[in-house]
């Protein structure tokens, strides 16, 4: 197996955040990688990395980084690659740093990034852009959907069902 999607972290106190998303492409049997590299103390093996990543077959990195937030941006300035910035929070500014850097990017090095903390809707886009083109992926993802719907229309007949003097049903 090859993977597909690559997740890096800038450390493996990421992991607690990042492992949604290897939750939500392991349910859709998406193929990927985990590392962990860093835009401050491993500057070169993410430039490598970022550089050999289309040549392997990966179509989709998403990078998850806190504080400064570098390493979406670096990433994204060394592939062509599509990258997914996941805003880690953990300063004092609870993430907001984090996901500034990451959107304020400069024309040509895009970097689409999700909210504070949202590795499984990472995992999600990553999935909706490969699907594009891979129709067993899409039909997956659209079963996915669909059952998203069912669980509220499940969830509002569980609440018809609770009752008190004055709930109006």
């Amino acid at each position: 197996m090859t993977p597909q999607v690559s997740i890096i972290m800038g450390s493996t106190s990421d992991l607690p955040v990042m492992e949604k998303a290897f939750k939500f492409l392991d349910d859709m049997q998406v193929p990927f990688e985990v590392n962990a590299l860093s835009a401050h103390r491993t500057p070169d093996a993410v430039e490598r990395f970022a550089k050999g990543a289309a040549g392997r077959g990966i179509k989709v990195i998403i990078a998850g980084a806190g504080m400064a937030a570098a390493l979406p941006g670096v990433i994204a300035a060394s592939t062509t690659l599509p990258v997914i910035g996941v805003p880690i929070k953990g300063s004092v500014l609870d993430g907001m740093d984090a996901m500034m850097s990451i959107i304020q990017m400069p024309p040509g090095i895009p970097v689409a990034t999700v909210g504070v903390n949202g590795a499984m809707n990472a995992a999600i886009l990553a999935v909706q852009i490969m699907a594009l083109v891979d129709n067993g992926l899409a039909e997956k993802f659209a079963a996915y959907k669909a059952g998203l719907g069912e669980k509220i229309e499940k969830a509002n007949k569980e609440l018809a069902e609770i009752k008190y003097r004055y709930k109006i049903d």
